[in-house]
């Protein structure tokens, strides 16, 4: 039987993680559009392969969104290659420029000002921007208060009972915003530190005797048919 989600359960998760793992201080970037360029390079690949990649655009000053969309698409190819998918995502970074350029005069304050909703789906319009990516976007750069929900995130609440197998990402991502304040510090952290356990002990194979969130498995253990999700 699914385990019910309360705000009470949510917090009392939320604060022995914090206490296991301290805070993660994400999204780490230099700006608020690093951290937007990091959100669409960390697509489909490790964070260590997306540094590579912001490094190498940082050091050909190539961190603006008028200097993106200035340069040709196969020398910013070139550029994020470590992060996989290159020459796909570099259009990715193109379209996002430009509609920044166009829709908000290249301005992130008149972008991170309209309303959430709006917004949101605005950015979902973009070819290659996901509900991951979008939500990524607004919380960790436009400090908007959105979970965001990813496959550590998908992964842990199973095990616990939380959702079910086959979840939208919506009903994820209302589980936590239905419950929880409208905090974006809140939900930064809370992501955070899910995908943190996720890494470390919600592995495929997981590591569930020594996680610091056993006490609250179903039945005290991980259901046979999700060991390997």
């Amino acid at each position: 039987m699914q385990r019910p989600a309360t705000r009470r359960r949510l917090m009392a998760l939320y604060r022995r993680l914090l206490r296991h793992f301290g805070p993660q201080l994400w999204w780490p970037a230099r700006s608020r559009f690093e951290m937007i360029v990091g959100a669409i390079l960390t697509q489909n690949t490790a964070w260590t392969n997306v540094k590579r990649a912001i490094a190498r655009m940082r050091a050909e000053r190539l961190l603006t969104p008028d200097r993106i969309d200035a340069a040709p698409h196969g020398t910013l190819a070139r550029l994020i290659r470590s992060s996989g998918y290159y020459n796909m995502k570099a259009g990715r970074l193109k379209q996002f420029t430009g509609f920044l350029s166009t829709r908000y005069g290249g301005s992130l304050t008149r972008m991170f000002q309209t309303e959430l909703p709006r917004l949101r789906e605005e950015l979902l319009g973009i070819s290659g921007i996901g509900e991951e990516t979008a939500d990524s976007i607004l919380l960790y750069a436009g400090n908007r208060p959105i979970f965001v929900v990813d496959a550590y995130t998908r992964r842990v609440l199973e095990r616990h009972g939380l959702i079910r197998a086959g979840t939208s990402y919506r009903e994820i991502q209302w589980l936590f915003m239905d419950r929880l304040p409208a905090d974006a510090a809140l939900f930064n952290e809370y992501h955070a530190l899910l995908v943190a356990l996720g890494k470390v002990y919600c592995q495929k194979t997981p590591r569930c005797d020594v996680c610091p969130l056993r006490y609250d498995l179903p039945d005290g253990r991980v259901p046979t048919q999700l060991r390997a999700r």
